[in-house]
C-alpha cells in the first residue's frame, strides 16, 4: 500500500465551493451499472448503493458532460458466473474460469428482468450510449472497456474506448456500482487506454468495503484522481 496516497475522501467533510474543480472540457461521465439488482432489495445488493443516486443525478443534469455513457450488466440466465449454474456452487464462492479466478455471484441483472434495467430515478435520456456487458454466457465482464478473460486468454474490447476517442474525450469522470469490481476494473482499463480518470469516491459503494482503503491507495497509485461529489463544480 502506498504510504503517500491521500486518505479516503470523507463525504461528510464540508467543502469550500471556491476550491471545487470544474471538469475539463473534454470530459465524459461514465455511469457504471446503476441497476436495481445492485441497490438495496436487489439480488446482488450493494450496501448503501441507493445513496449515490442523488449525487449521480446532479452530475448528469449539471451541463458539464455533453458525453455521458452508461454501462449495463446484461446476463443470460445460463451465465457461468452465476452460482446457480454450478453443481454445489455457493454465492460468493470462487472457481477458476478460463485460467483466472472467478467469483460465483447470485443470479443478477438477467436480460429483460426489472433488476437489469437502468435505475428509473435517473435521467437516462441524457446518455449518449449504453454499453451492455456480460452477454456471453461463458465470459464475465466487469469493465466497461473490456470483457474478462475468455477461453482464448484474451479480453475483447467493448468498443467504449473507440467511441470516446471519436467524440474527442480525454478525461473520464466515473461513478456507479460496485466500487471494488466493475467500477475498479473500468477505472483501471481506462487508465491503461490512456484516459485521465477522476473517480467520484462517494458516488460509488463496494461489495466488500473492508478493502476500500487498499483500493483507494491502489487506484491513486495507478494515476486515478479520487474526489468526492462536493469537490466537483457545480
Amino acid at each position: 500500500m502506498s504510504t503517500n496516497a491521500e486518505p479516503s475522501p470523507d463525504p461528510t467533510r464540508p467543502r469550500d465551493e471556491s476550491q471545487a474543480d470544474a471538469p475539463p472540457a473534454d470530459s465524459a461521465l461514465i455511469l457504471v451499472d446503476i441497476q436495481p439488482d445492485f441497490l438495496p432489495g436487489g439480488s446482488l445488493a450493494v450496501d448503501e448503493g441507493d445513496r449515490i443516486l442523488g449525487g449521480v443525478r446532479s452530475l448528469m443534469v449539471s451541463g458539464d458532460f455533453p458525453v455521458q455513457v452508461a454501462t449495463q450488466d446484461w446476463h443470460p440466465p445460463n451465465h457461468r458466473s452465476f452460482a446457480s449454474n454450478h453443481d454445489g456452487g455457493e454465492p460468493f464462492g470462487e472457481i477458476t474460469l478460463h485460467g483466472h479466478p472467478q467469483v460465483l455471484w447470485p443470479d443478477h441483472c438477467v436480460q429483460d428482468t426489472p433488476g437489469a434495467e437502468l435505475h428509473p430515478e435517473l435521467p437516462w435520456q441524457r446518455v449518449s450510449a449504453i454499453i451492455r456487458k456480460g452477454l456471453d454466457p461463458e465470459v464475465d465482464s466487469y469493465s466497461g472497456f473490456r470483457n474478462n478473460w475468455g477461453p482464448d486468454g484474451s479480453r475483447p474490447a467493448t468498443g467504449l474506448a473507440g467511441l470516446l476517442r471519436e467524440r474527442g474525450v480525454g478525461h473520464l469522470v466515473v461513478c456507479g456500482l460496485a466500487r471494488d469490481y466493475c467500477v475498479r476494473w473500468t477505472v483501471e482499463d481506462a487508465l491503461d487506454e490512456g484516459f485521465a480518470v477522476t473517480l467520484v469516491w462517494d458516488l460509488t459503494r463496494s461489495v466488500d468495503p473492508s478493502g476500500d482503503e487498499e483500493l483507494h491507495a491502489g487506484l491513486a497509485d495507478r494515476g486515478a484522481r479520487i474526489l468526492n461529489r462536493a469537490d466537483l463544480k457545480p
